[in-house]
């Protein structure tokens, strides 16, 4: 009789251990850390040829998963509004955007496709699996 308990009392074991493994969770994730609702547009390359996509709203002091799942590039790129200040974050990389949400392949010929040609800022996550973006208020920029 004992024999059989030892089996059962192990599998009960291994399964209780079991149930607290919880996978790591990998995404790209960006905080609005400013005091302002923001619009954010990104850009990435994928197995397909650029993408970009947009837009998520994120209100102030907030966070939100803009792609869910393992990175697929080490760079990702960034434009933000700020809609209560009219201010922007973008950079020199250029890629198609349009005012309403939108998720666009390519980069090129932008104007004749009927998109905007806007900069972005370029993101290197050193190809991790998980990646924050942290957005700031302009003055926090100026000082850092």
């Amino acid at each position: 009789m004992k024999i059989r308990l030892v089996p059962i009392a192990f599998f009960m074991l291994l399964g209780v251990c079991t149930l607290d493994v919880v996978p790591a969770k990998a995404d790209l994730k960006l905080c609005n850390r400013t005091t302002s609702r923001v619009g954010i547009a990104i850009g990435y390359k994928n197995k397909k040829g650029w993408v970009s996509e947009g837009w998520w709203n994120i209100s102030a002091k907030t966070c939100k998963v803009l792609l869910k799942g393992n990175l697929v590039s080490r760079y990702y790129y960034i434009h933000a509004v700020d809609y209560d200040r009219g201010d922007d974050w973008s950079g020199s990389s250029y890629l198609c955007l349009k005012n309403k949400e939108f998720k666009i392949s390519g980069v090129h010929d932008c104007k004749k496709r009927g998109y905007q040609r806007s900069g972005f800022y370029e993101i290197n996550t050193g190809e991790a699996n998980d990646w924050t973006i942290r957005l700031t208020d302009p003055v926090e920029r100026d000082q850092k």
